[in-house]
């Protein structure tokens, strides 16, 4: 699968993509939800691993104008444990799933295979 990665840590980007990398494709990065729509558009990836929090625009934000644009988009929050109010958010803006942070190889691939298989 192409995947974009979008998180304003370059530390957490370079762990996600080396735990994709395997497997899948990081067609590109973004460091925040301005740089992820643009990247959406121009590279029209499968799934998209998307940060909440973010400078210029949240990932909430970023995904409501993804989905917004393109109805059958995947997008997968990357979040906190703390985070459970905007996870909530990020639903209702179309995110499919999330994963947990400090990001674990083996739940970062049991939910893309999840979202694979629908």
């Amino acid at each position: 699968m192409d995947v974009l990665i979008t998180d304003d840590s370059g530390f957490m980007r370079d762990l996600l993509r080396e735990i994709l990398e395997e497997e899948h494709t990081v067609v590109g990065e973004a460091e925040n939800g301005v740089e992820a729509v643009e990247l959406y558009q121009e590279k029209q990836p499968d799934i998209v691993f998307m940060d909440i929090v973010m400078p210029i625009k949240d990932g909430i934000e970023a995904t409501g104008e993804i989905t917004d644009m393109d109805p059958d988009a995947t997008v997968v929050m990357c979040t906190s444990v703390e985070q459970a109010e905007q996870m909530k958010e990020s639903i209702k803006a179309g995110a499919e799933g999330y994963i947990t942070k400090p990001f674990q190889k083996e739940s970062v691939l049991e939910e893309i295979n999840s979202i694979a298989a629908d």
